[in-house]
């Protein structure tokens, strides 16, 4: 996703932490947590580099849904989300190389169409739900499930790109 704004990483390292919900963790502290956490971790391996990290969290009123790893996660999420609005959280953390870090919360809100049984068949079918967010891949096969989106559609791909460049920018990222 980066590449579609210019920036190509050098290094893609994941921070491998426990992204379990913390009890009684909202949806949107989680989503921040989560991506603040990725950053710091990273950050210590590779001091003096600019650190990207992100989490996505797909939200049912103040239930965080999981990223779908069997069948029966991916089945509950898209009977969840048949015919219902949802909120698509995405927490963004950007330390720069003088150790200064910036983070933002983008949240977007998706709105899907009443599934039938076949159309939930089709999709669990496909197995493009496994370990997304929610139970669903936007830029795929669900697709056909949005009856309306408001704000960023990349952050439901996975990262907020117009927010990432704003951050990377006010960093001094590309600059001289």
């Amino acid at each position: 996703m980066l590449a579609q704004i210019g920036v190509i990483p050098d290094l893609v390292d994941p921070a491998d932490l426990d992204e379990t919900p913390l009890p009684r963790e909202l949806p949107a502290p989680h989503a921040l947590r989560l991506a603040e956490a990725k950053a710091k971790s990273v950050a210590l391996r590779h001091p003096g580099a600019f650190v990207l990290a992100a989490d996505t969290v797909v939200a049912c009123g103040r239930r965080i849904l999981p990223k779908a790893e069997d069948l029966v996660q991916a089945e509950a999420c898209l009977g969840l989300l048949s015919g219902r609005r949802h909120r698509v959280l995405g927490g963004i953390c950007l330390v720069g190389p003088d150790g200064r870090r910036v983070k933002r919360l983008v949240a977007t809100t998706v709105t899907f169409k009443c599934l039938d049984l076949a159309e939930k068949e089709a999709y669990l079918a496909s197995g493009e739900w496994r370990g997304k967010a929610g139970g669903y891949a936007i830029q795929g096969r669900a697709a056909i499930f949005v009856r309306q989106l408001i704000g960023s559609y990349s952050n439901v791909v996975g990262l907020a790109l117009h927010e990432t460049h704003g951050l990377l920018h006010g960093l001094g990222y590309g600059a001289g």
